[in-house]
């Protein structure tokens, strides 16, 4: 058979069969569809059966739960009633007891209001009394209220001025009694171990010569040889009858000393002529510059000072030719630091700062021919230069009460140096400048008021005086001793201290006949 014939037979059952299967779906659907339709109308009726019931259990509920809220909002409501009913009640009882106080307080305003128009009733006659009063007793006394005033404020100062110099007194006595005591012992202790040597010198130094011929040698021809040595030592030479002497002058230590040593040298050797003496001149320098390191040396190594500057250690030894009221400043200086060192130990301080300081206190003393100012300022700048402490630099300047002192090792110093100048022969002054001094100082008493006569006695270290027994009572006289004494310190200078000695003495004198 032809492919077309198959091809027609394939189509055609392909065909039937389609057909075949059409119709049977569409019986297999319909009963489905039916069933489906049944099924569905059986739950429908369910489900309305169902809803009814929930329905009815849903209103059931909802109106027990609504008649609940309902029963506990009238409780609440009730509740609450209740509690503006009590509010109520204790405000009306606040308002009572409100109303209570504001009478029971304007009657107390109303009592006030009448006791202080009493009062004022009351002052006002005590006010005319007290004016009566005052009115009488200017007419017995015969004196008006402001003069009585003054006369009771004169009488009231005079009783505590009295009472404050009986306290003054007292305090005074017992304090100086305590410190008097203590100080001695210090004092002493330190004065006893502490053993220095006393040097007096001047401004002019003394050279031997072994014949009266040698003057004529030193003068030279035409005083060449006499002018080429003061012009290369800066000094003068004093050449009179003094036999076997010629007296070398300067206020420059230094230089003094080495014209004398130059001189010996020149004495000596035998050839003096210019340059001779310019070259003994220069050994003399040498010599004394030595003689100047070696000295500062020994004076820190005595003290037990170390590590100071090297040009500090000179001008230590420049101070063994320097002097102060013909007392040694280099031996004083080393007399100063022990005497503080001592004290220092004493006292529980630094004994180190202490003799530090007091080493270095007249330090400005070895350069003030040079520079202007003080020795204490020249001194400070010095210290400062060479990097001395704070504390040193304090020391060396309070010693005099140039400046305030900031340690208890500053206040050392000064009492060390006034210590030492003050032990006996340790300094000289001229008699002219001795004089004048006592002279002020009676001076300075007799013009005080209160006093009758001054005597100074103990070569100046105490002034005695008399008071005029009618102007000072015996407490006056501790305030007459105080105001001289702060007189004295601001007026006069002196070494050390001065005694205050004020005597009252009251007399009565009669006659037997």
């Amino acid at each position: 058979m032809s492919p077309i014939i198959w091809i027609i037979i394939i189509v055609v059952v392909a065909a039937i069969c389609l057909l075949i299967g059409y119709i049977l779906r569409k019986n297999i659907g319909e009963k489905a569809i039916g069933s489906a339709e049944q099924k569905a109308k059986n739950l429908i009726l369910d489900a309305e059966n169902r809803s009814e019931t929930i329905k009815k259990e849903i209103t059931l509920e909802a109106k027990e739960e609504a008649h609940r809220m309902r029963t506990d909002v009238e409780r609440e409501v009730r509740e609450r009633r209740a509690e503006i009913q009590r509010s109520e009640r204790r405000l009306i009882q606040k308002e009572e007891s409100v109303d209570r106080k504001l009478e029971n307080i304007e009657k107390r305003e109303e009592s006030i209001t009448r006791h202080e128009n009493e009062i004022l009733e009351k002052k006002r006659e005590l006010e005319g009394f007290v004016a009566r009063q005052i009115e009488e007793l200017e007419k017995i006394s015969g004196l008006t209220a402001d003069e009585a005033k003054a006369l009771l404020l004169d009488e009231i100062e005079k009783d505590v001025r009295h009472d404050a110099s009986l306290m003054i007194k007292d305090i005074e006595s017992k304090a100086k009694e305590e410190a008097d005591k203590k100080a001695k012992e210090i004092i002493t202790g330190a004065i006893q171990r502490c053993a220095a040597d006393h040097v007096a010198e001047s401004t002019v130094s003394v050279v031997a010569l072994p014949n009266d011929e040698m003057k004529g040698r030193i003068i030279g021809r035409e005083g060449r040889n006499i002018r080429a040595i003061e012009t290369l030592t800066g000094v003068d030479l004093i050449i009179d009858d003094t036999p076997e002497a010629v007296i070398v002058s300067g206020f420059d230590p230094v230089r003094r000393e080495i014209a004398r040593i130059a001189l010996e040298k020149l004495i000596v050797d035998g050839r003096i002529h210019p340059a001779r003496i310019e070259e003994m001149v220069e050994k003399a320098e040498k010599e004394v510059n030595a003689i100047i390191k070696e000295e500062g040396e020994q004076a820190t190594f005595e003290v037990g000072i170390h590590n100071l500057h090297p040009e500090l250690v000179k001008l230590l030894g420049r101070l063994k030719y320097r002097t102060s009221y013909g007392q040694n400043v280099l031996k004083h200086s080393v007399e100063v630091a022990h005497l503080a060192g001592l004290m220092a130990g004493e006292l529980g301080l630094d004994v180190k700062l202490a003799k530090r300081a007091g080493l270095l206190h007249d330090i400005g003393k070895a350069l003030d021919h040079e520079y202007e100012g003080t020795h204490v300022d020249i001194g400070i700048q010095v210290l400062k230069k060479y990097k001395e402490s704070e504390a040193v630099i304090n020391g060396m300047a309070a010693h005099h009460g140039d400046y305030e002192p900031k340690s208890m090792e500053a206040v050392l110093i000064a009492a060390a140096d006034a210590l030492s100048a003050a032990r006996p022969g340790a300094r000289r002054e001229t008699l002219d400048a001795y004089i004048k001094r006592l002279e002020k100082l009676e001076e300075i008493a007799n013009t005080t008021k209160g006093v009758d006569k001054s005597f100074a006695i103990q070569a100046g270290r105490e002034i005695r005086i008399i008071a005029k027994p009618e102007e000072m009572n015996d407490e006056g006289i501790v305030l007459l001793a105080r105001d001289i004494s702060k007189k004295i310190e601001s007026e006069l200078e002196y070494p050390g201290q001065i005694k205050v000695n004020v005597v009252r003495e009251t007399r009565a004198i009669d006659y037997a006949k």
